[in-house]
């Protein structure tokens, strides 16, 4: 199963530093049923970038408990077997947990596929999101507006061999 784990920038340093992902348990973002039900979709291309565009929002919440990271989403983009991405079945129907899975143990970087970092020119965007983002959770239409800018700019995709390149 391809799943889809939520970074910052820095916490993309950590990774590549220590050889993988974790300690466990790794939240990421997978085709699961209720994601399945959410999008409509039979095919597993749309499926599969619907749950990228879930594990960009959770990062951009990483980046908003983060004044020090780069206003930049990271996804890293990894194989997993299917009975290691285990669903919440209490979270399973939530909104807010659409296609989240939990993998319990460290994932090693090198099962990664690629890795998908926003462009430069999201910068002011992301942040803008990141920033409004608390009011756009408590309802306010306008920050909602803001948060959803930033999901107008598409992750670029990098092969994991490129990590070192992102980190300069």
């Amino acid at each position: 199963m391809r799943v889809y784990v939520p970074l910052t920038l820095p916490g993309l340093a950590l990774a590549h530093k220590a050889g993988e992902l974790g300690p466990g348990p790794v939240v990421a973002y997978g085709v699961t049923p209720a994601l399945r039900e959410w999008y409509v979709s039979d095919d597993i291309e749309e499926l599969e970038y619907a749950a990228l565009n879930r594990a960009a929002a959770a990062s951009l919440r990483l980046i908003a408990q983060d004044p020090h990271a780069a206003r930049q989403r990271v996804v890293v983009a990894v194989d997993v077997a299917d009975m290691d991405a285990v669903m919440d079945p209490d979270r399973g129907l939530d909104a807010s947990a659409l296609g989240e899975v939990w993998i319990a143990a460290a994932v090693p970087l090198a099962k990664a596929a690629a890795v998908h970092v926003d462009a430069e020119d999201a910068e002011a965007d992301v942040a803008a999101a990141a920033d409004a983002l608390g009011a756009a959770d408590q309802g306010d239409g306008d920050a909602q507006f803001v948060v959803d800018g930033a999901e107008d700019h598409e992750l670029l995709w990098y092969g994991v061999q490129e990590i070192p390149g992102l980190l300069a």
